[in-house]
């Protein structure tokens, strides 16, 4: 005669994988603001640290060429050839592209030198700041769509 002894279960159930599933679903929900909320910060961050990198060609440049550059292109690598005052080589070309990091930079000539403005190429979702600098070397921000100018708070 043989007794009943019960069967061992092998696996999960249904039920049990659904509730894992939903218990992940949570977590993702939770963990992508946040994520997002760092990838704008790190690119804003990117962003400070190019406007830097304008300001350290654009010295360069004056010690070189007896003027400020009036455009990223004149900071830039040459097409071809050797570097001059129309392809200085001091930049890298995608940032003399004015592209880099999510962000787009322009600089314009000004009566005493220069002056730098970064924008996020997609408001809100590649940052949330504007950036403006001249060739005081203060870097200024604007929380929002609106481009910073030379009355923006400074970065603290």
């Amino acid at each position: 005669m043989r007794v009943n002894t019960p069967t061992r279960r092998r696996g999960f159930s249904l039920i049990e994988l659904l509730i894992v599933i939903a218990i992940i679903l949570i977590i993702a929900a939770i963990a992508v603001p946040k994520l997002d909320k760092a990838r704008m910060h790190t690119q804003e961050m990117a962003a400070i640290r190019q406007v830097t990198t304008i300001h350290t060609a654009q010295t360069q440049y004056f010690s070189q060429f007896g003027r400020y550059a009036k455009t990223l292109e004149e900071l830039g690598p040459p097409a071809s050839g050797q570097a001059g005052p129309t392809a200085a080589d001091l930049i890298p070309g995608d940032l003399s592209r004015g592209d880099k990091s999510g962000y787009r930079f322009i600089v314009q000539p000004s009566p005493t030198g220069y002056t730098v403005n970064a924008n996020p190429v997609a408001y809100n979702s590649t940052g949330r700041r504007t950036f403006f600098s001249d060739q005081s070397l203060v870097i200024r921000e604007n929380w929002g769509q609106e481009p910073a100018d030379v009355n923006s708070p400074e970065i603290k």
